[in-house]
């Protein structure tokens, strides 16, 4: 693999020495580094296992510099053939992000401290993956930032135990060296709590005799009064004599093989604590406070001893039992080494991450867009069987609408359906830009848009996918960038899908539509029929009676639906049941009224999948064109469609056993929700029609 990474500079810091090994281990293995930085002290690392680096200021905040870094990171990607650009840090992840996006690679982050929940930090969570190492870095970019839990990745840091060998200790030998050495390594900033370390050390002093104390760590330009004050600080406690400030130091793992206790006294959470892994692997004792990703790492008394933040006595009392129970330090020094072997070694680091890489490369992250009425969406069932099949491996989820969602709930084609349930307080340009915030979260590298409507096409542009497929339909169509011309001869509504479909090369196969109902919805029509007195040796033939709120103009005569329920009754022994949503439930009861027969009504009192259900237990279903129609060739029971304003040939769904009745009129298709003309059309389907198509299916 090709793989680059991304920082502001490589001087000496754990993040930096952190990618330099890596680098190192790519190229031992046979894999392309590339390292994009501002320079450093860590750059001739990196020349000296050949992995090539460029200097560029990736780190700098300014917009011009971000948008200039963007289309030079552009060329190199380019011009190293890159398949994985890896950002460790916040102004390099917003580069990062767009040159991949721009180039088509694949972006990931890895999250090396605790941001803030400003907007500039917001792109470490836009990666592939964002790779934590600590268990308490994850829950922070998942509280504070929203990054979806599968994309969050915990790989926990690694050290290169060829350099940081275990050190001989000479404790019981008359050459052991006089001095005691306790020492602390990090940047100079308050927030390490140097200034608890060195009041700890100034207690241990009083105690016990012959120890030296080394605080090595670069004090950045911001923190040069900081270091002023801790001069200050050891003067006024006396330990001047004792304590050397190295500044910032390359030759890390001689620096820990002098020392006999090893201090981490952050006041706020670690992301991880490389250095900890470092002295444990070398074999010298860890005294480190309980925060963070820290506690990942220490098991307190076990491997390690952790005490409180900013409590110096704590951390006083800490060294000193490590000074006096040379017993306890070898038994945790033996431990911790032991876990660093089978946790934090670089080769485990190093393939965890290119297992994650190859994972990322094969995984594609695909969206469809279908936030339609219930009977549209049914009607993406088999697009999305087919795109399963194309893509099996893959992570595909839906965004649908609230009303509709239930249709998927039991789908084995797709991963986790996303409901589109807009505030009806909130302004349409303010509910898109919400749900197109949380689609980014995603990460989808294509968009298949199956309702090819405005909203539908800037919410897909909005993803920011590489790939938006769709239909160029003048509906704010130049949003995509994946178009299949839009023909006007009618046509049926799946085969309209799989020309989307086939830009991605998939063609369509015979499938039928298909639908879930779980064991609890069989049981819940099961219970109905039994509490409505329905003897299993009778026949059942289920009518909606209802169509969409606005399509006024779909519905059959009630009076029609009536008199066809007494006929069934009286001519066949069969009963009915009067199916349809809450809103329908008064028009069921003006129909029972109106009969002899007295059907059944379970309009209102069931949910999608339990309607379901209830088909498949009648011998016939009568429907309009409506949702239910699409449900009934789903679960195979044999219907009789009655279409009148809308045409069949662009609504039927594929069924092997159905009758379909229009009302032959010259105005009919029409596509008007309501009739001057009083729904001519439907009252031209009489209910010796339907008794008839019945009839062909009773025989």
């Amino acid at each position: 693999m090709n793989i680059l990474q991304l920082l502001p500079a490589l001087d000496v810091g754990g993040v930096e020495r952190g990618t330099v090994d890596f680098a190192r281990y790519l190229m031992l293995h046979g894999h392309k580094s590339v390292v994009v930085s501002g320079g450093g002290k860590l750059v001739r690392c990196l020349d000296e296992v050949g992995a090539r680096h460029y200097k560029l200021p990736v780190g700098k905040k300014s917009p011009v510099t971000i948008l200039l870094m963007v289309r030079r990171l552009c060329e190199i990607i380019n011009k190293e053939n890159i398949e994985i650009v890896h950002a460790r840090s916040r102004v390099p992840a917003i580069i990062g992000f767009l040159a991949a996006k721009f180039t088509n690679r694949t972006f990931i982050t890895t999250a090396h401290g605790y941001y803030n929940t400003r907007v500039a930090s917001r792109p470490m969570s836009w990666g592939r993956f964002v790779i934590v190492a600590s268990h308490d870095m994850a829950r922070h970019m998942r509280e504070d930032f929203g990054t979806p839990y599968q994309r969050i990745k915990l790989i926990p840091r690694g050290v290169d135990l060829n350099e940081f060998k275990l050190a001989v200790r000479e404790e019981d030998t008359s050459s052991r060296r006089k001095d005691f050495v306790i020492g602390m390594i990090s940047r100079v900033t308050p927030l390490k709590g140097h200034t608890d370390f060195l009041k700890a050390v100034s207690i241990v002093a009083r105690s016990v005799s012959g120890i030296k104390v080394l605080v090595v760590g670069e004090v950045p330009p911001s923190k040069k009064r900081y270091r002023e004050e801790l001069d200050l600080l050891v003067r006024r406690l006396g330990i001047a004599n004792i304590v050397d400030f190295m500044g910032s130091r390359e030759d890390i793992p001689d620096i820990i093989s002098q020392l006999d206790v090893l201090v981490l006294p952050t006041k706020t959470p670690e992301a991880f604590g490389r250095v900890i892994i470092e002295a444990q692997a070398v074999g010298v004792p860890v005294v480190a406070t309980k925060v963070g990703g820290i506690v990942d790492i220490i098991r307190d008394g076990e491997n390690g001893l952790l005490v409180m933040p900013e409590d110096p006595h704590s951390i006083a009392e800490a060294i000193l039992k490590v000074i006096k129970d040379r017993d306890l330090a070898r038994s945790i020094t033996a431990q911790a080494r032991k876990d660093v072997e089978e946790k934090y070694s670089l080769a485990a680091m190093a393939e965890k991450t290119l297992g994650l890489y190859r994972e990322a490369l094969s995984l594609k992250n695909i969206l469809v867009i279908k936030m339609g009425a219930l009977g549209d969406v049914i009607l993406s069932i088999p697009s999305l069987k087919a795109i399963r099949k194309k893509f099996p491996n893959s992570m595909i989820k839906v965004l649908v609408g609230l009303a509709s969602s239930d249709a998927f709930r039991g789908c084995p084609y797709i991963n986790e359906r996303i409901v589109y349930n807009p505030d009806l307080k909130a302004s349409r340009l303010k509910s898109v830009l919400d749900v197109a915030a949380k689609l980014r979260r995603e990460d989808f590298d294509i968009v298949i848009d199956l309702q090819n409507n405005k909203k539908s096409h800037l919410i897909s542009f909005l993803t920011m996918a590489n790939y938006r497929y769709g239909y160029d339909n003048e509906k704010w169509s130049f949003f995509l960038n994946r178009r299949v011309k839009n023909i006007k001869t009618p046509m049926e509504p799946v085969e309209h899908q799989f020309r989307t479909l086939k830009l991605l090369g998939i063609e369509r196969s015979d499938e039928p539509l298909e639908f879930w109902p779980s064991q609890e919805d069989e049981d819940w029509a099961d219970s109905f029929l039994k509490e409505n007195w329905m003897d299993p040796a009778h026949t059942l033939v289920g009518i909606n009676i209802g169509a969409s709120g606005r399509w006024q103009s779909k519905r059959w005569e009630a009076d029609y639906i009536a008199q066809l329920c007494d006929s069934l009754a009286k001519k066949y022994n069969i009963r009915t049941l009067l199916t349809g949503v809450n809103k329908d439930l008064q028009a069921a009861r003006d129909i029972v009224r109106a009969t002899d027969s007295k059907p059944m009504i379970s309009a209102g009192k069931t949910d999608i999948l339990q309607l379901a259900s209830l088909m498949k237990r009648c011998k016939v279903y009568i429907t309009t064109d409506s949702a239910p129609l699409h449900v009934a060739a789903s679960v195979g029971v044999p219907f009789i469609a009655l279409f009148g304003p809308t045409d069949p040939k662009r609504h039927m769904p594929k069924a092997d056993k159905y009758k379909l009745l229009t009302g032959n009129v010259k105005c009919s298709p029409c596509y008007k929700p309501s009739c001057g003309k009083k729904n001519k059309c439907m009252k031209r389907i009489k209910v010796d029609d339907v008794l008839a198509a019945v009839e062909g299916f009773l025989r």
